[in-house]
């Protein structure tokens, strides 16, 4: 059964007059849909498996998984037709489409887990790899039926197995839904025939569909880009750069902001100074004012939280709470000075602390208010240089699955990011083996408040992830995770 997990949404709308935009009628070209992630032409065309946001996009429209997202972000079939899950929650049973790989060789269950094997274990080390820990097994039954067999029930498996990394290809090809080729800095993609799949003739298909030209630019030029009508649409956008999305006469579209979760907060780096103990870097975190820290950016519906684990997720019983609930915002930062005087004492050194963040107007903006909020505490916060050591550095994440296992994750010290806790992963490890989702929603909230109060993560807030989308195309909805897959806006609109 396909279990989708639906999650209250933000109300995200851009106010103030930041963007005053809207939507045209359909220009007089429908034959192509041409769309430009913010990012380089390097990490469109990754061949490995630390994607970026756009290599992700193009392997899922090149590689499909046995299961895939569609554009509102819910888990769909892809090379599995169809599957069932055994009622203890271990089981996945897949029936694989009759179809092939690239190469004329038949899809079958051994190939496919071969292939997802392959996947799997290039994953290792990263977080998406720890993530996929609860696969125990994986078997090829008779034919096309597949099997992957979990350690403990995992309920937003699917949303796992959905996820770009997990594409499955052979000799380096996957099965679409589309074909790509390259085309200096342009990746063209065109829609394969459902016959071709191991689907039902179209013979209208050729008429239904249209290419997809993809390229990767700087944010300044995907603006221009879309400004004067090279491209459809601009995806990736962060907030380090959406300023840029406020210039220019952007009234040939829409500017559309995804209600995602994820992480937007601090890592910290180091145990240097103020920052050597938990009180320390408990300082920092108090001092800030989330509530109007993005002010600057006239965002309406954005919710700021103390917490690691967005707030609300499936198998959240929500005993950890907000931080400081009762504790007014100078109270906070009256604490928190009195810390910075005890553990930095009167040296401009020890007072000082470097941030590393994404260049772009955005990231200034958001520098400026972190900085003011530091400063009330005594605190002098400096810019690191680009890819240099940095005190604190910028986490700007979206999620994969809603899981609190997700979040708890991203700080698992195997990954080797920063300040971690060794405690908090026994919890979270001890929480993939229960077999009791009562006694695994407890421990996970156990790691989180264990995490908490290590202090190695200072939370603002959900990510901001926004797009530009011109009039008349179709095949694009905003969803949780950011991810907007190509294949439907290949589509004609009916």
């Amino acid at each position: 059964m396909n279990r989708v997990f639906r999650l209250p949404l933000m109300c995200l709308t851009v106010v103030s007059g930041l963007l005053s935009l809207a939507a045209c009628g359909r220009g007089a070209d429908d034959t192509v849909v041409d769309v430009a992630f913010i990012g380089t032409t390097e990490s469109l065309f990754e061949p490995g498996m630390r994607l970026s946001s756009a290599g992700q996009q193009l392997r899922a429209a090149t590689a499909e998984g046995l299961v895939a997202l569609d554009e509102k972000g819910e888990v769909i079939p892809a090379l599995a037709e169809r599957w069932i899950v055994t009622e203890d929650g271990l089981s996945y049973i897949f029936r694989l489409r009759n179809s092939q790989w690239t190469d004329g060789t038949r899809l079958t269950g051994q190939n496919v887990r071969e292939a997802l094997l392959r996947n799997t274990n290039a994953l290792r080390g990263t977080s998406l790899g720890l993530d996929l820990k609860r696969i125990a097994e994986v078997r090829a039954m008779t034919g096309r039926v597949i099997e992957i067999r979990l350690t403990s029930p995992m309920p937003e498996f699917l949303q796992l197995l959905a996820q770009p990394e997990l594409g499955l290809r052979r000799k380096g090809k996957g099965t679409g839904p589309m074909k790509v080729r390259r085309d200096g800095d342009v990746a063209l993609l065109d829609p394969l025939p459902p016959d071709s799949r191991g689907l039902s003739t179209d013979e209208e298909w050729l008429s239904r569909v249209r290419q997809v030209r993809v390229r990767a630019l700087s944010p300044q030029k995907a603006v221009k880009a879309f400004d004067t009508g090279l491209v459809n649409t601009v995806f990736n956008g962060t907030l380090a750069v959406m300023p840029f999305a406020d210039t220019g006469a952007l009234s040939r579209g829409t500017v559309r902001l995804d209600a995602a979760i994820g992480l937007m907060g601090l890592q910290v780096t180091g145990e240097r100074g103020l920052l050597a103990t938990s009180a320390g870097r408990e300082a920092v975190a108090m001092a800030i004012d989330r509530p109007t820290l993005l002010g600057p950016f006239n965002i309406g519906g954005w919710v700021p939280t103390t917490r690691i684990v967005a707030p609300g997720l499936p198998g959240d019983p929500g005993t950890v709470g907000e931080r400081w609930g009762n504790m007014p915002l100078a109270q906070r930062q009256a604490e928190a000075t009195r810390r910075v005087a005890t553990f930095a004492g009167g040296t401009d050194s020890a007072r000082t602390l470097t941030i590393g963040m994404p260049a772009g107007p955005g990231s200034d903006l958001l520098f400026r208010e972190l900085a003011k909020d530091l400063r009330v505490i005594g605190l002098n916060l400096k810019r690191a240089k680009t890819g240099g050591p940095a005190d604190l550095q910028m986490i700007d994440q979206l999620a994969r699955y809603a899981d609190p296992n997700w979040f708890l994750n991203q700080f698992n010290c195997a990954l080797k990011r920063g300040l971690c806790s060794a405690k908090a992963d026994a919890i979270v490890r001890q929480a993939t083996l229960s077999m009791d989702p009562i006694e695994t929603e407890a421990l996970l909230s156990q790691a989180e408040a264990e995490l908490t109060a290590a202090n190695v993560y200072i939370p603002i807030g959900a990510p901001i992830r926004w797009s530009l989308v011109r009039g008349g195309v179709d095949g694009f909805a905003e969803n949780s995770w950011g991810l907007h897959p190509l294949f439907p806006m290949s589509l004609r609109p009916k």
